[in-house]
């Protein structure tokens, strides 16, 4: 029976490495604004599409 390693000590295997982050951004950065925006914006359309399926196929 093979003997298996401790989770520490696995090395990891695959094609490419991850590469270490760099410095951490600023939380008031363009980007974050950007993607709780979009975000806000995708979440309101699907609720305003699903309303108005629901309306036409209970009321039309």
């Amino acid at each position: 029976m093979p003997q298996v390693a401790k989770a520490g000590r696995r090395r990891r295997q695959g094609a490419t490495r991850r590469q270490r982050r760099g410095p951490a951004r600023s939380r008031g950065s363009v980007d974050d604004w950007l993607n709780r925006l979009v975000s806000i914006t995708v979440l309101t359309a699907l609720i305003v599409g699903v309303s108005a399926l629901l309306i036409t196929l209970l009321w039309g």
